[in-house]
């Protein structure tokens, strides 16, 4: 969190409500999530942010008269959480799901030229509503296709409470069930890399079965995918600024928080530059070691496992073209460096030309590369997955890199992720690297910013809100 000038007056606590008082430091989709539960329940709560905005990782920022989001999100109807967080912001009209699943998907690699498959559901029970979608999926073979569906049968038959699955990687699971290399490539990794942010190979089989089996195999809708149609900071800072202040949440911006502590009294005190805040709970809703360095001394037994939670990258190359060259929302590539393409012209404000969003999740690779290596890298494939781009006109060309931008979903991962409680009464950790059960999704956020609010409602005496959303309620 950076510094900078506040934006209200001084922070010292006004006489203290019935319900208590409470901190959250941390703006994002996690520290919204802890504070508008809190101050529904009737806690008065100050949420404190080092940056200029609220959303964490999942902003907008200008570029020009271009508005441009830090990254490509999305999410998918299963993730409930994040569908009640757009609710209560009032911004579910803004990023609406697919009626139906349906991604196309480009192969530019195949001896006979560029093809186009898709992935999508019918209207039938699961697993029969991806039964024809795997029938005719033109990038596996006949063979490969038969084993995806035993493989597919097999994962929904582990148990996700087995701690064993933490251990294991997702790739040997896949070999071991007969999944070929190209398999892995043209379904598998399609999907896990975008969500786990990691390849089958380094992600945790724990973490894998979860999002196959709560996306794939639960329920025939789950796996419907929606995104915001306006920039990011409309949902997450301005909407989302909106809900606090009429849920009586005091924010702050550009507050960094230097120390968390308890007095003698057994408040907690916070600090900022200049001024202490004193609170009967806080939630520290920060990256890991943000957490690691805040956490006082004995909160968790051992802290230095917030260290070991290692951190994976995501890349996003923006490029604008004089003309349309895409005509679909977006697509997912085959046999190219490029994952995922979304068309942001609408939603970054561009009156002529299109303006391509380019999704690139463990880019370990690129992350550090020049932006000119990039460019003679990404533009020749883009022209390759899109005939339309030949010849087209580059207008502007930079990237997006969030080296940090999830935790790493490695085997193991699972014992290293902490729960909302600490041992520091009155202390609670929130961030989607906390143990939600999901992997590092705005999904994850939302439900760590719940699970922290429960956690502190319960110490405080005081009553769940009604509409809060019930984390029991997903699989």
């Amino acid at each position: 969190m950076t510094h900078g000038t506040r934006s209200h007056e001084p922070l010292a606590n006004p006489a203290r409500r019935a319900g208590g008082d409470a901190v959250v430091v941390g703006g994002g989709l996690a520290g919204v999530t802890a504070a508008l539960a809190l101050a529904d329940a009737g806690v008065r709560v100050t949420l404190l942010e080092g940056r200029p905005r609220l959303g964490g990782l999942a902003f907008s920022f200008q570029r020009g008269d271009l508005t441009v989001d830090n990254g490509q999100h999305v999410y998918l109807r299963c993730c409930t959480a994040y569908r009640w967080f757009l609710d209560r912001i009032e911004a579910t009209a803004l990023a609406p799901l697919q009626s139906r699943l349906d991604v196309p998907v480009v192969d530019v690699a195949r001896p006979e030229g560029r093809r186009l498959g898709r992935l999508r559901r019918d209207p039938l029970p699961v697993p029969l509503h991806l039964g024809r979608s795997l029938a005719t999926y033109p990038h596996l073979s006949l063979a490969e296709r038969a084993r995806v569906g035993r493989a597919a049968l097999a994962l929904k038959g582990l148990d996700l409470a087995d701690p064993a699955l933490d251990d294991q990687d997702f790739g040997s699971w896949l070999a071991a069930h007969g999944q070929s290399a190209r398999a892995v490539e043209a379904l598998w990794d399609l999907v896990g890399v975008a969500t786990l942010n990691a390849v089958a190979g380094d992600a945790s089989l724990g973490l894998a079965a979860m999002v196959f089996k709560t996306g794939l195999l639960s329920d025939p809708g789950a796996a419907d995918i929606g995104w915001a149609r306006v920039p990011l900071g409309e949902l997450h800072d301005r909407l989302a600024r909106k809900a606090l202040e009429s849920a009586g949440v005091r924010t702050e911006i550009r507050t960094r928080v230097t120390s968390v502590s308890r007095d003698d009294t057994g408040r907690w005190r916070v600090e900022v530059p200049g001024e202490t805040l004193t609170a009967d709970a806080v939630v520290l809703a920060v990256a890991q070691r943000e957490a690691h360095d805040l956490l006082p001394a004995g909160a968790l037994d051992a802290p230095e496992r917030l260290l070991r939670i290692g951190t994976a990258p995501i890349l996003n190359v923006h490029v604008v073209y004089d003309r349309k060259v895409l005509a679909r929302p977006f697509f997912a590539a085959l046999g190219t460096p490029v994952q995922w393409v979304f068309d942001r012209t609408d939603a970054g404000g561009l009156r002529t030309g299109q303006y391509l969003a380019v999704s690139q999740s463990a880019a370990y690779d690129d992350i550090d590369a020049p932006v000119a290596a990039l460019r003679e890298r990404y533009l020749p494939e883009l022209e390759r997955l899109l005939p339309g781009a030949r010849g087209a006109e580059v207008r502007d060309f930079f990237v997006t890199r969030e080296r940090t931008a999830t935790f790493a979903p490695t085997p193991g991962v699972g014992r290293l992720r902490p729960g909302a409680r600490t041992k520091a009464p009155g202390l609670y950790l929130a961030g989607a690297w906390t143990a939600t059960g999901w992997p590092a999704t705005m999904e994850s956020a939302v439900r760590s910013g719940v699970n922290a609010a429960d956690a502190a409602l319960r110490a405080l005496g005081r009553p769940r809100p009604r509409h809060l959303f019930d984390v029991e309620e997903a699989a």
